[in-house]
């Protein structure tokens, strides 16, 4: 890659403050205004209600900690759970909304029980094992979406235990594809019906159930950091680049990352390095991906700490003497 001079990393540009603090530096009101909660939605309440729930505690603890600082401005969730669902539901908080769409890029698992309206017949793992592919689906009535037939993949999908006329479905697919309705599917597949039963998402990529924390835990976290103990908070929030792990990464020269928060794209002298994976393969024998048209994978931008900066598409050769090589879709800064 070009390689930057960045003697000015700690020198802000004319006229520009300094950028976010790396994320193992930061306060604890820089991490409540730039971080991402791996929270376990309980069965009950709406994810817009948790979300405001979360925003309210966070929002209170800010006015504790910083009086002088701004409130966290809002929160957004991964993907939204019905209320009778629970798992694994990412939420962004403060400036970190921005990267919400990360979520859209990625793949999300589910832990699921298919009730059968009979008994499953001898052949239903095979039956199932037919739903691993690319599905089409309509969306339901009351989704919040165009009620359009579209396509969704699902990569995995695992019979885990079959009982009398339950089944334990593990189902790793695309975001957007609606589990109800893939359950709803499999049953007349099967030709004895079937609905879903128990649904738990245990994963929305970068994170899992392993390491879950629940509302009880925030809140006892927020309320030890007011009091001066902030150690259990920051296992519980986390930096909000650790929701950018599964994407491509382009670093860049912090001078450059300071003219990306005015709004300019990356441009090829201020690119330290590109991950392989962040530009699609392309002439040799292959095409540039399944399809030749589709737009370059979205990237995440950082500093050599490791502070995001922006997230983005690559369009340009990051090796050239000049020139744009990633063009922005949202800064983070």
């Amino acid at each position: 890659m070009t390689d930057a001079s960045d003697a000015d990393a700690d020198a802000p540009a004319d006229g520009e403050g300094p950028l976010r603090a790396p994320p193992g530096e930061r306060s604890v009101p820089e991490l409540l205004r730039f971080g991402v909660v791996n929270l376990d939605k309980p069965a009950g309440p709406s994810s817009h209600q948790v979300s405001a729930w979360v925003r309210d505690g966070v929002d209170e603890t800010l006015a504790t900690l910083d009086p002088e600082g701004p409130p966290t401005g809002g929160v957004a969730h991964s993907g939204t759970l019905d209320p009778k669902v629970t798992g694994c539901l990412p939420t962004l908080t403060g400036d970190a909304t921005r990267m919400a769409q990360v979520f859209l890029e990625g793949t999300k698992e589910y832990v699921a029980v298919l009730e059968l309206h009979g008994s499953p017949p001898a052949d239903f793992r095979e039956v199932v094992a037919e739903f691993e592919s690319e599905i089409y689906q309509k969306p339901p009535r009351k989704s919040a979406v165009s009620r359009r037939l579209r396509t969704r993949t699902v990569h995995d999908l695992d019979v885990l235990e079959v009982a009398d006329r339950k089944a334990l479905l593990r189902i790793r697919c695309e975001s957007g594809t609606y589990v109800r309705k893939l359950c709803h599917d499999i049953g007349l597949a099967t030709g004895v019906g079937a609905q879903m039963g128990h649904l738990r998402r245990s994963a929305t990529d970068p994170f899992d159930d392993r390491d879950l924390h629940t509302l009880q835990d925030l809140v006892d976290a927020l309320a030890w950091a007011e009091d001066g103990d902030d150690a259990f908070l920051r296992e519980v929030v986390r930096p909000a680049e650790d929701a950018l792990t599964h994407l491509p990464a382009v670093t860049i020269a912090r001078s450059a990352a300071r003219s990306v928060a005015t709004g300019a794209p990356v441009y090829a002298p201020g690119v330290i390095d590109v991950d392989d994976d962040a530009v699609p393969a392309a002439g040799d024998d292959e095409p540039a991906g399944d399809d030749p048209d589709a737009d370059p994978p979205l990237v995440a931008c950082f500093t050599p700490d490791g502070t995001a900066v922006c997230l983005g598409r690559v369009v340009g050769d990051p090796d050239a003497e000049g020139g744009t090589v990633v063009a922005l879709e949202r800064v983070l800064l």
